[in-house]
């Protein structure tokens, strides 16, 4: 499936139907009065989130999108036929853009939230509404009113409590896999991972949290060098930040930096988010540079350090309890 995380769309809400002038006759009526009927109103565009897509893919080949017009209003006052309204489906966390002015219109975080988008036109109305003492038999109508026209930009921002950053080949891949159902590429190569990839990883109690790999960030990425400028927007939601930092590395403090540079520059207050650090890999060193690492690493940050390995998920049940703690503690009253 491909991850398709920004489009640009157009939306057209149905025309209302046209009111219509008609008479009544009948048997034994001498003086029929006006039953022209109202038209129909145009039928709305709606936007509605749900939790089962995570990509804007449907919308890639099909950019202009036409709800239903409204049927004209009929004879004996009947009023026409209202169109259908048209719900496009997107995923949680879709951001809904203005492509003129570029001003948000709606943020639909929350699976079955809906917006209308488009409105349909009004109904014209039938000679019947212009009956009046002065005025017995008018012989007018008025038309259908056209429906809204949007052009807008859909811009996805997954929703995931934790996000997983790091170089490329730090282990983020292999680390979501072995904590989740989801099942990433995964090679010894940088750049293995093309698109961000969800997991959903169980608590103690039994409830979900979800988890995001964010794939291509490297030194420059704030910039738009790499992939990484182009995912930076997926961990914007995030409430923790597990930096995953290779400890096989020529310099692992380097990498650390690398990427702390990266979001500080990137802004949005990812610099702020709070972080927990998982120096992955130790199956490949002694212990005595594990500890050299730890040490040089706690002279450049106050953040809890974890010894892991992913690949034999050692130390990983001390690195998740630290990462339910974080969460419980963000999601205490007068936290953000």
């Amino acid at each position: 499936m491909q991850f398709i995380d920004q489009v640009k769309i157009e939306v057209q809400a149905g025309k209302g139907g046209d009111g219509i002038v008609a008479f009544r006759r009948e048997k034994y009526v001498p003086a029929g009065g006006p039953a022209g009927g109202n038209g129909g109103r145009g039928g709305s565009i709606i936007l509605k989130a749900v939790n089962r897509l995570q990509t804007l893919l449907d919308f890639k080949y099909a950019r202009h999108f036409q709800a239903e017009d409204g049927k004209r209003g009929g004879p004996n006052n009947c009023t026409g036929a209202s169109g259908k309204d048209l719900i496009l489906e997107v995923p949680c966390g879709t951001m809904v853009y203005d492509l003129e002015t570029d001003e948000l219109i709606v943020d639909l975080v929350d699976n079955e939230q809906t917006f209308v988008i488009a409105k349909g036109g009004k109904g014209g109305l039938g000679n019947k509404h212009f009956l009046s003492n002065s005025n017995r038999a008018p012989e007018y109508a008025l038309p259908g009113l056209e429906g809204d026209y949007r052009q807008l930009r859909l811009e996805l921002k997954l929703l995931a409590e934790v996000g997983i950053i790091g170089l490329p080949n730090a282990g983020k891949s292999t680390l979501i896999s072995a904590l989740s159902s989801a099942r990433p590429k995964i090679a010894d190569y940088p750049f293995t991972t093309l698109v961000p990839n969800l997991g959903v990883v169980r608590k103690p109690t039994g409830d979900g949290t979800v988890f995001a790999d964010i794939p291509g960030l490297i030194e420059g990425a704030s910039l738009g060098i790499g992939l990484g400028h182009d995912f930076l927007r997926h961990i914007e939601r995030t409430r923790v930040l597990l930096h995953l930092v290779d400890i096989n590395s020529d310099d692992p403090l380097h990498d650390y930096n690398i990427i702390q540079n990266e979001l500080q520059a990137y802004d949005k207050g990812l610099g702020d988010r709070p972080q927990i650090i998982g120096l992955n890999k130790i199956d490949t060193l002694d212990d005595s540079r594990q500890n050299e690492i730890i040490e040089e690493f706690k002279t450049v940050t106050k953040d809890p350090i974890f010894l892991i390995s992913a690949v034999t998920q050692k130390g990983c049940d001390r690195l998740l309890q630290a990462i339910w703690d974080q969460l419980d503690s963000l999601h205490q009253p007068g936290n953000k």
